[in-house]
């Protein structure tokens, strides 16, 4: 999961980044690699409410919120991350076999960098409404070429970790979806691939 840095270390890397690239272009040398960029980055924490849409999985042990691929076997196979405040209390739409019980919800709460704690009771998805986010591509089509989304593809999931959720590809954009970004790998995707390219989305989105 990602760890949380602080300010300092996170403007400290993106210097050496900086110095790294220049210095290698001075002395006539290979550019970054691809990636870069995300790699030398981590975003921040948000510091308020949070919230998630996403299958709770509770397997008699411990309580995860699956954000990315859901095996659709029963009980439902996913890599999570850490759940802290859930009950099933209210909740009669969940699906049990054996000891796990599982469900999909709209998940309120706060998110330190590695777990998500709840703060609100959860909406099961099948009544959420939720209030649709801005179209990041402005209805424009993207510049991304074939290389460009084969680079972008091979490049990110290693950059990013385990914080790396899918991409896909439409219309010119290659699409990245990860745990969380507050702007920071929006910026270095733009940096490692050239603007226009790559849009990285967040599965948490604040609340504003």
């Amino acid at each position: 999961m990602m760890h949380r840095r602080s300010l300092a270390a996170l403007v400290a890397g993106a210097a050496l980044l900086l110095t790294s690239c220049a210095a290698a272009a001075d002395a006539g040398g290979s550019a970054a690699p691809p990636g870069a960029a995300l790699a030398a980055l981590t975003p921040e924490a948000p510091t308020g409410e949070v919230i998630a849409q996403g299958t709770v999985l509770d397997d008699g042990s411990s309580v995860e919120l699956c954000l990315g691929a859901v095996a659709e076997s029963a009980p439902p196979q996913c890599s999570g991350i850490p759940l802290s405040g859930w009950s099933w209390a209210g909740l009669d739409d969940a699906a049990s076999m054996g000891d796990a019980t599982w469900g999909t919800y709209a998940v309120y709460g706060t998110y330190d960098g590695d777990a998500f704690t709840v703060t609100r009771t959860p909406v099961p998805l099948a009544l959420f409404d939720p209030v649709a986010a801005p179209d990041p591509t402005e209805g424009k089509p993207g510049t991304a070429t074939a290389a460009d989304v084969a680079s972008v593809q091979d490049a990110i999931p290693d950059a990013i970790g385990d914080a790396y959720l899918a991409s896909s590809e439409q219309d010119g954009w290659v699409f990245v979806d990860v745990v969380w970004d507050d702007g920071t790998w929006q910026e270095a995707a733009d940096q490692d691939f050239g603007a226009g390219k790559v849009i990285v989305r967040s599965a948490i989105r604040e609340i504003s």
